[in-house]
């Protein structure tokens, strides 16, 4: 199968951005040379309205009579100058009735017509666009006026395209959408860079978390401003210490587990090999036998443990939920669970509400998921302490059961990891043998149940668990 070919992130986005700039100056360079056009059209054509204006005032005598010639014509040169335009525009002086007095330059009506067109003559508009002669032409009138009558009219006309030549602003204008372009690539390829960079430094760093090494350095999390960026690295930092964690649970498993499964087997053997070669006789051949029975029954329990927690996991573990007081339930569980304990040095203490509350539980695997808490309590106390079981109702549709005692509570650097399969705390360790499934099968049991296992709190005076059970219907 072929390999898709892939791009770095900042060449990627970089190159995306550069486009979208350049696409953005285009339409921008389109506007501006539209708007250009427009405002130096709306500018020249008042220019030639004032021109005209002008003329109309300089083309009259006192006595009422039209004059043309140098005089006037050098008035209208100089006027000219002030428009800038490539082209001369064309003038005319012409009588109420619209024939030709005056002409400079006769560029858009034929020799032999003498006479402007009605077209221009009969609009009322003073500033007009016409079509002559294939040409289109903007055309601006003043009237020659005496005494309240209209003597004649003076015409202006102007090529459309000679009225919006800008030609001393298209360099200017090429020069800043260059600036902007130079300017925009450079400070997108920065931005770009600074985005990628430490979003490259965690490829670079799972690259070698793949390869084993979970020894990563990244950059202060202070000097870190975004604060995506920072969610990233923090994340996967604890992401890589968890590993780190998980990569020695699993080193400890495997001696763990082979230690505490092998143990109670060499128990057993060497148990039975001295009874059957007449090594102990009697009642201490009955002793031996009574410990290797109670070896394999634990053996056989940390291996339904391992075979339930597989099932559960591979989702093959069935649950049956249904409508159950929690309050009786809750006392009978203390009660079968109190009865069975050797030593009853520890104060135990249950506390329900005065109403009966329901909860939808399976009652077989929440029986397992309470004495299993309870022991993991008993364990936890030394030679007296207390252990307490309080019911109480959250909200409209959670009850939670507190399993509380008051022993040495789990260390801060431990909490995050209880319910990580096969992990068991130091003085766990050392105290009690297991496999450290206990807190994770009953976590994955309880979530079956639409609940919850966690951990409220823990310190020096104890440490309380709480299970959340999903409530049912009270009547």
């Amino acid at each position: 199968m072929k390999t898709k070919k892939r791009t770095t992130l900042q060449r990627y986005w970089t190159k995306r951005y550069v486009l979208t700039l350049i696409s953005g100056l285009i339409l921008l360079s389109v506007f501006s040379l539209w708007w250009m056009e427009k405002t130096a059209l709306e500018y020249r054509l008042s220019l030639l309205k004032y021109l005209a204006d002008e003329t109309s005032d300089r083309a009259i005598k006192e006595n009422g009579q039209i004059v043309v010639g140098p005089v006037l014509s050098e008035i209208v040169e100089e006027r000219e100058k002030i428009l800038h335009l490539n082209q001369q525009p064309i003038i005319y002086i012409v009588d109420p009735d619209a024939n030709i007095i005056y002409t400079m330059p006769q560029l858009y009506i034929d020799p032999n017509d003498n006479k402007l067109p009605d077209v221009i003559m009969k609009n009322r508009e003073l500033i007009q666009k016409v079509k002559i002669s294939d040409n289109k032409v903007y055309v601006v009138k003043s009237p020659i006026t005496f005494n309240g009558e209209t003597r004649g009219w003076v015409v202006i006309a102007q090529e459309e395209g000679a009225l919006k030549e800008i030609n001393q602003d298209h360099g200017l204008l090429a020069i800043m959408i260059g600036g902007l372009l130079i300017l925009g690539t450079g400070v997108i390829y920065f931005l770009s860079r600074q985005i990628s960079r430490p979003i490259q430094d965690v490829a670079n760093a799972a690259v070698q978390v793949r390869e084993g090494n979970y020894d990563i350095h990244f950059k202060e999390e202070e000097e870190i401003k975004e604060e995506e960026i920072y969610e990233l690295i923090k994340s996967f930092k604890e992401m890589t210490n968890r590993l780190k964690v998980m990569e020695k649970l699993r080193a400890e498993l495997l001696a763990g587990v082979t230690h505490d499964l092998k143990t109670p087997v060499t128990s057993i053997s060497g148990l039975i090999q001295a009874v059957k070669d007449d090594v102990v006789t009697g009642e201490q051949s009955k002793e031996f036998l009574d410990i290797s029975l109670k070896e394999t029954q634990r053996l056989q329990g940390m291996i339904e443990d391992l075979l339930n927690y597989n099932a559960i996991s591979a989702g093959a573990f069935k649950i049956r939920v249904q409508k159950e007081n929690i309050n009786i339930f809750i006392k009978e569980i203390a009660y079968r669970w109190q009865v069975t304990q050797d030593d009853q040095m520890f104060a135990f203490d249950i506390k329900v509400p005065d109403e009966p509350l329901f909860g939808q539980i399976d009652s077989l695997r929440m029986q397992q998921i309470v004495i299993n808490l309870l022991n993991n309590a008993r364990h936890a106390l030394d030679d007296n302490g207390k252990i307490a079981i309080h019911l109480y109702e959250t909200g409209e549709e959670r009850i939670c059961i507190d399993v509380l005692d008051s022993g040495r509570g789990i260390p801060k650097h431990e909490q995050q990891y209880v319910f990580e399969p096969f992990y068991r705390g130091e003085n766990k360790k050392l105290k009690v043998r297991g496999l450290g499934l206990g807190l994770p099968f009953s976590k994955m049991l309880a979530k079956a149940q639409k609940g919850d296992l966690v951990l409220k709190e823990s310190n020096e005076q104890g440490t309380t668990f709480t299970i959340v059970i999903e409530k049912a219907d009270q009547i």
